[in-house]
């Protein structure tokens, strides 16, 4: 008894500020003006500009998800092989800017990268020629990857972290070489986190409007921008909502293949 009476705050800020949103997303996503009944607006993202801006999203999004992969891996290999823990000085060091204001950690990204932002001061005062990456989709995959790479590690090393010793110091006796006890060894070992991550990365990408609104000059316009100019400068939330389900599909299908590669949660961040 008195664990439900413990757990009735959470369940109340879930109905609130969870399912109640939820189920208005869908009714206005399944509705017209009047109230009826309509596909219309989630068969929308068929249009040009819609199924543009959807790919286009897609596109950075995994190009961005890559990188962070590329990125986290080795580093988490590094992490593993000092055999600290989540609570290390060096682990504290690198996610310790994901406690600063997300909206913050973009906005000096676009102070740094402006045509004359700090970046390009410097390399003018030094002779070299500046760099022209603000506004592009360049600028918009460095602000992800800089944003989400925390989200690719972490899950990546706790995955290895996990790995016994004892099995990789087997395969080396038996002849592995460091590739072999790689390829069969490590990376198999680590999928759980591997997926975890890639899903932790590739979500919030896809999502995001802030990025591509502060590092695009919202020249380049993604899925997220969309809906987001819908129901704040068109008003039109039937339209902002069946586009939000869309996206909402490719959420679930991406947290599905998390549950099935990783059942244990060996992959969690924590």
């Amino acid at each position: 008894m008195n664990k439900k009476i413990l757990s009735a705050p959470y369940l109340l800020w879930s109905v609130v500020f969870i399912i109640i949103p939820l189920l208005m997303v869908f009714y206005y996503g399944l509705t017209d003006k009047s109230g009826a009944f309509t596909l219309e607006n989630i068969l929308a993202i068929a249009t040009v500009e819609h199924s543009k801006a959807l790919w286009l999203a897609i596109k950075l999004s995994i190009e961005s998800t890559i990188i962070c992969l590329i990125l986290a891996y080795p580093l988490s290999m590094i992490l593993a092989k000092l055999n600290v823990n989540q609570h290390s000085f060096i682990v504290f060091i690198f996610i310790l800017p994901m406690w600063m204001n997300f909206l913050l950690r973009t906005l000096a990204w676009q102070t740094l990268l402006e045509k004359t932002g700090v970046i390009n001061s410097i390399l003018k005062t030094i002779g070299l020629p500046g760099i022209n990456i603000i506004n592009t989709s360049g600028a918009i995959i460095l602000g992800m990857v800089y944003n989400f790479l925390p989200f690719m590690v972490l899950p990546i090393y706790n995955s290895l972290s996990k790995i016994d010793k004892n099995v990789i110091n087997a395969a080396r006796d038996l002849g592995a070489n460091g590739f072999q006890t790689f390829l069969k060894i490590m990376l198999p070992l680590s999928t759980p986190g591997i997926i975890s991550g890639i899903t932790m990365v590739f979500v919030p990408a896809l999502t995001t409007f802030v990025i591509s609104t502060l590092l695009g000059g919202s020249k380049i316009l993604l899925i997220g921008n969309v809906i987001e100019q819908e129901f704040t400068q068109t008003g039109n939330w039937h339209l902002g909502s069946g586009l939000s389900i869309v996206l909402m599909i490719f959420i679930i299908v991406n947290m599905l293949i998390t549950a099935i590669t990783d059942k244990d949660g060996e992959g969690t961040m924590l």
